[in-house]
């Protein structure tokens, strides 16, 4: 029997917390992917059943959430919940697709350009809930089929994100468990990014771009609109925007200000919150936070507590340890060897699962290599390695990444279904494509 001297409390009926956690969580795992209840629900219950089966006490729980990750990203949802109300985001896209004269396959483009670059700057989840129904709305006035440009979405979104601390959930979790910052995120994730995007939409213009024709009159139409209307709300444009460069420039100075990402977005989103409701009557402003904060996407934020919890049950039950050392005895402590394991195995998995709970699993693992290779500081290649994999890997599937999901939601609400298998299809290779071009710049910049 392996030993459980990691189990923080006796569970009931004296049995093994090791094989108690394991199946708690491959429990919790299997209803998830089968996407029959609420990921928060079941993730809430199965950490739930962590405390009152024994195998963590309730003080264990609570030290094993991340509450930087989940302040990081409840702060940059309050932030976008007020931005977006001024219409920036739909300014943006209207301007894009006119500045190429309203041509289908540019506006795809551009479109996918613009969602990388939100996705780095704000999240992916969130630019894609703003970018989907300008899109929408643009292919529906062009009379083009939408599933090229949700698909280039999609992907475009997933590789944005992974170019910053910010972009991406997986992302925040590796830098908060990892003590990664903004800076390090751009300088070493970044880097790839663009290079990744160009082929992915190099092949995605082989599929779908010269198949993408529209008549001169239906360019017209979207010429006609007017971008300046999207704004409507100037005094808060320039509230918003400057909250918000003042948080991103924040993310880069973290450092060297000794300040936590958490602590940043959640105090850009208190600023902006105060300078919207400042002149506001008492009622009025309780109404409007009430709405603000009815944006926030709770699903997600709870989702990430019942998984933490989770993950720590595992981990204090002597599982990860477990797992770890066979990891590093299959590829015999090799660090170019455990890397390429780390990439692949992230890419693949995330592909098949939510890459968020599959980067919770992987966090402390990797973390419990650090005595065979030497201490934390040398573990840093394999936290990159799994920050590709994962966030690249989420573009192999429909539930590989929230993002997907939420642009999927939006297609069947407008009459465009995604298909699963159809997706997967074209998607899947193409990951499997941008993750060689990642494994090659891992190994060539750090192994």
């Amino acid at each position: 029997m392996i030993e459980n001297s990691h189990a923080v409390s006796n569970v009931v009926f004296g049995l093994d917390p090791f094989w108690v956690s394991i199946v708690l969580f491959v429990s919790t795992y299997l209803v998830i992917i089968s996407d029959k209840v609420n990921r928060a629900i079941v993730a809430g219950l199965g950490a739930a059943l962590m405390v009152v089966l024994g195998v963590l006490n309730q003080e264990a729980a609570i030290s094993g959430i991340d509450f930087n990750t989940l302040g990081l990203l409840t702060g940059m949802m309050v932030i976008v919940a007020i931005t977006r109300r001024c219409g920036v985001f739909q300014f943006v896209a209207i301007w894009t697709a006119k500045k190429v004269a309203a041509r289908p396959w540019p506006i795809l483009l551009m479109l996918s350009v613009v969602t990388a670059v939100f996705s780095a700057l704000l999240d992916n989840v969130t630019t894609v809930l703003l970018i989907v129904p300008v899109t929408l709305l643009i292919t529906g006035e062009l009379k083009v089929s939408p599933y090229p440009y949700l698909f280039a979405e999609i992907i475009s979104s997933n590789i944005g994100g992974a170019a910053t601390l910010i972009g991406d959930p997986p992302n925040i979790m590796i830098g908060s468990a990892a003590g990664l910052s903004f800076n390090d995120f751009l300088l070493n994730m970044a880097p790839v990014m663009p290079l990744i995007l160009a082929v992915t939409l190099i092949i995605i213009y082989v599929i779908w771009g010269r198949g993408l024709t529209a008549t001169d009159e239906d360019r017209e139409r979207i010429l006609s609109f007017r971008e300046r209307e999207a704004i409507t709300d100037i005094p808060l444009l320039k509230k918003s925007m400057s909250v918000l460069a003042l948080v991103i420039l924040s993310f880069v100075l973290a450092h060297p200000l000794g300040l936590e990402p958490a602590t940043i977005a959640l105090f850009g989103a208190a600023i902006l919150l105060l300078l919207v409701n400042i002149r506001s009557r008492a009622d009025k402003q309780s109404e409007r936070v009430h709405h603000i904060f009815g944006e926030v996407e709770w699903i997600t934020i709870f989702f990430f507590v019942g998984l933490f919890v989770l993950v720590h049950g595992i981990e204090r039950a002597g599982v990860l340890e477990v797992l770890a050392e066979h990891m590093i005895e299959f590829t015999g402590g090799e660090m170019a060897v455990t890397s390429m394991t780390i990439i692949w195995s992230s890419a693949i998995f995330s592909a098949i699962v939510d890459n968020i709970p599959f980067v919770a699993t992987m966090i402390p693992l990797i973390k419990s290599m650090a005595p065979a290779f030497g201490g934390s500081e040398q573990l840093l290649p394999l936290w990159w390695s799994l920050a590709m994999g994962a966030c690249l890997g989420g573009n192999g599937s429909l539930v590989g990444a929230s993002a997907n999901l939420i642009v999927a939601g939006f297609a069947e609400r407008a009459g465009h279904r995604i298909n699963f298998l159809h997706f997967m299809l074209v998607a899947f290779p193409m990951m499997l494509v941008t993750v060689a071009i990642a494994s090659v710049y891992v190994y060539l910049r750090y192994l």
